[in-house]
């Protein structure tokens, strides 16, 4: 066994360290988005001039490029710039959800609610409960990465495991898990807002709620939470073994009873709030509902969804703040919204060019040429709904080692993967639900996700010489069974047909020419 692994480890470092020298050499995303937003409009005038075109398959129109390296073409660039940016959709959405998670984070709700869970869990479920934990905090944005995963390492070492193994089940649950849970999260208005955006280049009234992958999401939560436990059980704790190293178990004291005040308040002002939801969706006649129709799909509740989140998040935090003490003055509110909105700096700047190159894959018809031309490829060759979501699957889990922001990847592949689906008769949810899967599995094991080296100098303090080369190692059993596990549930759900989020389908009612 030993000399069978001794002869494996070279050729996966070799390997491992080819996808680090490829990904360390691509280019930021946010110039990686400007030079393909230059490249867009170089193509248009290329194409343009060679005079391609399709017919839609819906239409029957004929769909030619449009050149934007014309006067008409600058003058629409020069005058959109701004409206580009300030109008894509995802930029709005996820700065008013961080501004709610903001105050709850600086109110030290986020981390006392969590200490809580993994803290007071029975010690056989620990394990459950750290993977579960992880998914969860996803909620959150960062903290799972910067509070569970070194907290859980702690409560292995103090409970006399490997702390190692502690990490891993983390890590699993907060990376590999990431687009799992059963709350709404900052992600899931972002990538709709992406998934709206190129819908429209199929149909311009599409609409692409936050809750688009909510039922299946939720369903995955406890699939992936099952899942990491086996593995780590199974895989990992007798990889590790016994702890051996210098480092001493830390004593994870109890919560304060101010903290406990804090919590108490902040489950006390969920609930009122709660209350006021349930009046307001529930009755035929509830105030959050489509005043005209009574329904829930295309009402005030579900297009609110961004602005309930930062509301629950603000008055949760509001609420522990005032009672545990952390907050003394509006001024520390107010600081908690400004430190997160410090963190999103790089994010604006990454969405000024991504909001450009949509527009411009937009405007030049390039995103529909090719949409129509990849349905009638993937038509050709024959694939069915499942063979064509499990390819995408694959596609989108081997990109994401490269490209580590979720955000960035599925504002590249969107225009050209939702439209081309969306021809086949596939709807958004469905393709976004696929990308999803596949764009999480592969956190775990990719240098280029942007908290791997935090997790690599964590694992150095327990295992002084272990590096890129031990986190991958430990990780990969994680992403093949996620990927197994996740892609089969998958299977599954289109089999039976159940709806992926409340009124998201697998397949358009009505679907263009040429679909399934």
């Amino acid at each position: 066994m030993a000399s069978t692994e001794a002869q494996r480890q070279p050729m996966m470092q070799r390997m491992l360290g080819t996808i680090e020298r490829v990904g360390n050499g691509l280019p930021h995303p946010g110039t990686l988005f400007a030079l393909m937003a230059l490249l867009v409009v170089v193509l248009s005038g290329l194409f343009a001039r060679l005079g391609l075109s399709v017919l839609h398959p819906g239409t029957g129109e004929e769909i030619r490029v449009v050149n934007l390296m014309t006067v008409e073409g600058m003058h629409r660039i020069l005058t959109s710039l701004v409206t580009n940016f300030t109008g894509f959709a995802p930029l709005g959405t996820v700065l008013v959800a961080m501004l709610g998670i903001g105050i709850a984070e600086a109110s030290g709700l986020l981390g006392s609610a969590m200490r809580l869970l993994v803290l007071s869990s029975p010690r056989r479920l620990l394990t459950f409960v750290i993977v579960f934990a992880g998914v969860m905090s996803n909620t959150a944005s960062e903290i799972g990465y910067v509070l569970l995963i070194p907290l859980a390492a702690a409560i292995f070492l103090a409970a006399g495991r490997h702390p190692l193994a502690g990490l891993a089940a983390a890590f699993a649950g907060v990376s590999g898990g990431y687009s799992a849970n059963l709350l709404l999260g900052t992600i899931d208005p972002l990538l709709s807002g992406l998934s709206e955006e190129s819908a429209h280049i199929v149909d311009p009234t599409y609409v692409v709620n936050a809750t688009a992958n909510y039922y299946f999401m939720c369903v995955s939560t406890f699939f992936i939470a099952a899942a990491g436990t086996w593995v780590t059980e199974k895989i990992v704790v007798p990889r590790f073994g016994d702890y051996t190293g210098d480092e001493k178990p830390d004593a994870l004291g109890a919560l304060t009873p101010a903290e406990r005040r804090g919590l108490w308040a902040a489950l006390g002002a969920l609930l009122a709030m709660s209350v006021v939801l349930l009046l307001g969706t529930v009755p035929a006649d509830g105030f959050l509902r489509d005043p005209e129709t009574g329904s829930l799909l295309r009402s005030p509740f579900m297009s609110g969804i961004v602005a309930l989140i930062f509301v629950l998040f603000g008055v949760a935090g509001l609420a522990y703040g005032l009672a545990a003490g952390t907050f003394r003055s509006d001024k520390d509110v107010m600081k908690g919204m400004g430190k997160a909105m410090e963190t999103m700096g790089l994010y604006m700047v990454l969405v000024f060019f991504a909001a450009q190159f949509v527009a411009f894959f937009n405007w030049t018809n390039l995103g529909l040429i090719v949409a129509v031309e990849g349905a009638g490829f993937l038509k050709a060759a024959g694939l069915g709904p499942i063979a064509s979501m499990l390819g995408f699957i694959l596609v989108s889990a081997f990109i994401n080692l490269f490209m580590g922001s979720a955000s960035a990847k599925w504002a590249i592949m969107a225009p050209v993967f939702v439209p081309m689906f969306m021809l086949m008769g596939y709807t958004p949810e469905l393709t976004q639900a696929a990308y999803r899967i596949g764009d999480s599995c592969t956190n775990i094991i990719s240098p280029m996700m942007t908290y791997f080296a935090l997790i690599v100098a964590i694992v150095e303090r327990y295992q002084p010489r272990a590096g890129i080369g031990t986190v991958i190692a430990t990780m990969l059993p994680y992403t093949v069974t996620f990927l197994i596990v996740w892609s089969g549930l998958l299977v599954v759900w289109m089999l039976a047909g159940l709806p992926l989020g409340p009124g998201a389908e697998l397949y358009l009612e009505t679907a263009p020419a040429g679909g399934r």
